[in-house]
């Protein structure tokens, strides 16, 4: 009626209300009625938007790349980019009368697509699939920095690179010869671990050798040690031996001196008992027979001295007429045979 509606905006657009060329009204999540004849309203959304991007690229060393990725961004000045852009909505309250606001995300990703065609001819192929952390930080900086969107109030959050992929020839070249680098690497692996275990068997041999030759040696000077001391032993045992035949040499030697004395002694006793019956018997042949039966007489006994009688009476028996000898004669020379 009369052309008055009423519009609500929800909490993540900013809306500017307009009339003759004056702002009525401006903010975030307005409700108002208004005269759709007279006001215009620009909805500018403010809440975070995404922008997925796939660049088709060549690379420094002419091989074609495919850069897969997305930009998340704010618009935090709405009154810039409304001055700039056209965020009108129509009659019906709801929908944009320009194309605008939809090729914002086209203007935020040919930006980016500026910064990553400079970064990607700048690198051989090799270098460009393995930059997705640096590729990614380098257009967010870059970006932040852009004038063009700085004057549209335009505020980068995020910028993420998903893939950098080769072309399907280029990728099966790469993986040809990645898996011709990796089977090298496996060779060389196995290469290595025969060489490592060859090496660890020979240290091996080397330490067995070591510890057989240390064996040796310790044997060798055990043998050395056990001749040495059998020697030392033999050579006390023929010192002992030399000891104990040059003591029986000695005793010998005594003993011979002691037989020589002996005999000596002996040899000079029976010269002196020789002279001394010599010089007996000389005394003897010079004394008279009566002086020398007188003698032996003086120094027997009366037995002696009896037995004498009768060999006297014995020789001289045709002398004798008679001769009368009692038994009391024997009897007192047998008791003194008795008592001896």
């Amino acid at each position: 009626m009369f052309g008055i509606r009423y519009y609500k905006a929800d909490p993540s657009t900013f809306v500017i209300k307009t009339s003759n060329g004056k702002i009525l009204a401006k903010g975030k999540g307005l409700s108002f009625f208004y005269n759709a004849v007279k006001t215009s309203i620009a909805a500018i959304p403010i809440n975070a938007q995404e922008a997925p991007f796939i660049f088709g690229l060549q690379t420094a060393d002419f091989q074609e790349i495919r850069v897969q990725g997305q930009i998340t961004f704010r618009i935090d000045e709405a009154e810039k980019i409304a001055d700039m852009l056209n965020f009108a909505i129509g009659k019906d309250g709801v929908t944009h009368v320009s194309d605008d606001p939809m090729k914002l995300g086209d203007r935020v990703i040919q930006s980016a697509q500026a910064i990553v065609q400079e970064r990607v001819l700048s690198m051989p192929l090799r270098l460009a699939l393995a930059d997705h952390t640096r590729l990614a930080a380098e257009i967010r900086q870059q970006m932040a920095a852009d004038g063009s969107l700085q004057s549209m109030g335009i505020t980068i959050l995020k910028t993420t690179v998903s893939a950098i992929s080769p072309t399907p020839e280029t990728r099966q070249a790469l993986e040809a010869e990645a898996r011709e680098a990796i089977l090298k690497e496996a060779d060389d692996a196995i290469y290595a671990r025969r060489k490592s275990s060859v090496e660890q068997e020979r240290t091996i041999q080397e330490a067995e050798l070591q510890t057989k030759h240390e064996i040796q040696q310790k044997e060798q000077e055990i043998e050395e040690s056990r001749i040495l001391n059998e020697r030392n032993l033999l050579r006390g045992k023929a010192e002992t031996e030399r000891e104990r035949i040059q003591s029986e040499i000695d005793n010998e030697t005594q003993r011979k001196e002691l037989v020589g004395l002996v005999v000596a002694n002996g040899r000079e006793e029976a010269d002196a008992e020789a002279y001394a019956m010599a010089s007996k018997m000389r005394a003897f042949t010079e004394l008279p027979v009566e002086n020398l039966k007188a003698m032996a007489l003086a120094n027997m006994q009366p037995e002696q001295l009896m037995a004498i009688a009768f060999e006297a009476l014995a020789q001289n028996a045709g002398k004798i007429g008679e001769l009368n000898i009692t038994p009391d004669l024997f009897g007192q020379m047998m008791k003194k045979a008795r008592a001896k």
